[in-house]
């Protein structure tokens, strides 16, 4: 796992990314703590609780509110 600050993030973005897809994970980090994670996407991640099929997705969950909700 790679960290690497805000500001260079911004000028090496692509070489991020392409590490992404090789699947190395980089935490990025702003004033010195981390802020964000860019992490490799994966197909068969990509239906929210894949992995759980026993627990809802939040989806699913805000799907399956009352849309006449005043906030």
């Amino acid at each position: 796992m790679k960290t690497i600050s805000l500001r260079a993030v911004k000028a090496q973005l692509s070489a991020i990314i392409e590490a992404a897809e090789k699947g190395e994970t980089t935490i990025v980090t702003k004033y010195g703590e981390p802020a964000a994670m860019i992490v490799p996407f994966k197909e068969e991640r990509q239906e929210e609780g894949a992995d759980r099929p026993d627990r809802p997705s939040f989806g699913k969950a805000l799907l399956s509110l009352p849309h006449n909700l005043d906030f």
